[in-house]
């Protein structure tokens, strides 16, 4: 699994901010820094299945992560405030100080998703 998170840093931003925003959700990340924003890369979702896991929100992140599906890739938006705040929320529109874009890429996604964000209805055969 590869991870990719952007954030756009807005002129009115304090950039180690964002910077902490994103490495709350991905601590192990490389960090690579531009004017305009950051970006981490890691091949570890980790802390992002924890924090899932942690608010209770992993039916809510798994249909999130399947509607978000493109062939390898799974495309989503996570709230920059709350994830500075080492909290989770997905992001639907356009948030005032933007949000962080994640692609998670995988060659077998669904397995991927199933371990970010394992479903909790269970199977009956």
């Amino acid at each position: 699994m590869h991870i990719v998170a952007r954030a756009d840093r807005f002129p009115t931003e304090d950039p180690e901010k964002v910077r902490r925003a994103l490495l709350n959700l991905f601590p192990e990340g490389e960090v690579e820094e531009r004017n305009d924003g950051i970006t981490v890369r890691t091949d570890s979702g980790e802390r992002l299945r924890q924090l899932i896991i942690d608010h209770h929100i992993r039916d809510t992140a798994r249909s999130v992560m399947l509607c978000g599906r493109s062939g390898r890739v799974s495309s989503f938006r996570l709230n920059k405030q709350v994830a500075y705040v080492n909290k989770i929320s997905f992001v639907e529109g356009s948030p005032a100080l933007g949000a962080i874009e994640v692609d998670v890429e995988d060659d077998d996604i669904d397995a991927a998703i199933d371990y970010l964000a394992e479903s909790t209805v269970e199977v009956r055969e």
